[in-house]
């Protein structure tokens, strides 16, 4: 994964950062518990390959974390992979996750065909993070590694009266928990159980959520054989790792009303404090104005961009020009224009300004924070880095270096080795160039200065009939590697 630190803003006093609280739903100024900000961010089910779209909820977590250590915070985060019993539905109905990618794989219903299902398909995962450029979180957690914690948790809420048994399993009361639904203001009075939720006569609210599920598959429990509620794992999770109380949650906005609800229920009622002070959702992408989902036969994946020959940063780069809280609808050409955009500004990075060194500007790095800071504005901060390429009166130097001091929180690469970016654009350098392709090329730029055009083309012709591509600029001519 991508380091950080290579050019940290001062230590002057930064602006507050400001976080929209889907709790609260207000923005809050950040005022972490301690000196280290703890957060927990949902991390994927891995039964199959990710999509485009759940993404964006792991970008959501990147850039929080990259605002907060640019902000001279210290950060202890941890993400989680669900690799066992996540139903397809929230409500506890539905076919188990991780049972259909068996079936669809042809594996056998085991515990260790689950395990060895799960493995493939987080390796794949933190390839595509990787493409992405997402730092690595303090800490990844499976699931299957915490059942003894989770097992404990629902103990813990058994003997303080909050659950009930059932033929299936063990579900949690919510009408013990008068708070409930806190995210999305659900109404609990008013949920009645309907045609997305399978009807089930034992449960005593259709809210009531299951904390383990009896099967003939699973862990060994006093509620017999099974696996923990989806629910609980996140609990259990961020509690092992980070404590009973954290600073900040994240999840895409599918998570909130079912999902996060049930674990601000269980783990309050278990601990007697507050879970999570600031809440983070991020909005989904559709494609032609229509969610992405595998169900739908749209779930586009990184591969899939790759293929075609975008990388992950040009992805990166198109869910940067959104706010996280807006919705964004992803087609191909706005992907293009996003690829072309980073390109530019490579070019004028390594190319114009030469990689030059120079000093970090203040009053646009004031601007940069103030927009980052505030609620994670990364459209207002692009368009900041695009106003201060355009400033004829800051220095290249000084323009390079804050850029890249910008690019710690944006994540696009104007950090990587320059030699490697310079490859990416294609282009070469004249002491890279072989002897005969440098004399090719002054011979045609003899020509081009005789007004002998027609032996100019040619030359141009036999230069790129070698490998060559020579393009003509303001600046001389410009020679890229086909």
């Amino acid at each position: 994964m991508f380091g950080f630190s290579k050019n940290k803003p001062d230590s002057s006093p930064k602006p507050e950062i400001k976080l929209y609280n889907s709790a609260t739903q207000t923005k809050e100024v950040f005022s972490p518990m301690g000196k280290i900000v703890t957060m927990y961010s949902c991390g994927p089910t891995v039964y199959d390959n990710v999509h485009i779209g759940n993404l964006r909820a792991f970008l959501l977590a990147d850039i929080l974390k990259r605002t907060l250590l640019y902000n001279d915070y210290k950060v202890k985060n941890v993400m989680n992979f669900t690799d066992f019993g996540h139903l397809t539905d929230d409500a506890d109905a539905g076919e188990d996750k991780m049972m259909k990618g068996l079936k669809r794989e042809g594996k056998p219903v085991t515990l260790s065909a689950m395990r060895e299902l799960s493995d493939a398909y987080i390796e794949k995962f933190l390839e595509d993070a990787n493409e992405l450029r997402l730092l690595e979180p303090t800490k990844w957690t499976r699931a299957s590694d915490y059942v003894k914690e989770q097992i404990n948790l629902i103990k813990t809420l058994e003997e303080k009266g909050y659950t009930y048994e059932t033929s299936d399993g063990l579900y949690f009361d919510v009408s013990k928990f008068p708070a409930y639904g806190v995210l999305g203001n659900v109404d609990i009075s008013k949920l009645k159980e309907g045609a997305r939720v399978e009807t089930n006569p034992e449960k005593k609210h259709p809210a009531d959520f299951a904390l383990w599920k009896k099967g003939l598959l699973g862990w060994d429990s006093k509620w017999g054989k099974g696996f923990p509620g989806w629910h609980i794992e996140c609990s259990a999770m961020a509690m092992a790792v980070l404590g009973k109380q954290i600073d900040i949650h994240t999840g895409g906005e599918d998570n909130k009303y079912t999902h996060h609800n049930a674990e601000i229920a269980q783990s309050e009622c278990a601990t007697g404090k507050k879970f999570a002070r600031y809440w983070l959702h991020n909005s989904f992408i559709t494609i032609d104005d229509t969610k992405l989902s595998k169900s739908l036969g749209n779930g586009v994946t990184m591969t899939n961009l790759l293929d075609r020959g975008f990388s992950g940063t040009d992805y990166r780069y198109w869910l940067l020009t959104a706010h996280y809280r807006s919705s964004a609808n992803f087609t191909f050409d706005a992907l293009t224009a996003a690829k072309k955009a980073l390109f530019r500004l490579r070019r004028h990075l390594f190319e114009e300004y030469k990689n030059a060194k120079g000093q970090i500007n203040k009053p646009y790095q004031e601007l940069f924070l103030n927009a980052i800071n505030n609620d994670l504005d990364t459209p207002k901060a692009i368009s900041i880095v695009w106003d201060l390429i355009k400033d004829p009166a800051i220095k290249p130097g000084d323009k390079v270096t804050t850029i890249k001091s910008f690019d710690e929180v944006l994540g696009l690469g104007l950090n990587d080795n320059p030699d490697d970016v310079i490859r990416e654009l294609g282009v070469v350098n004249a002491d890279d160039l072989p002897e005969e392709i440098q004399n090719l090329i002054d011979e045609r730029e003899a020509a081009r200065a005789a007004q002998n055009w027609d032996e100019a083309d040619r030359l141009r012709e036999v230069i790129n009939l070698n490998g060559y591509i020579l393009e003509d600029t303001p600046r001389g001519a410009k020679v890229s590697k086909v």
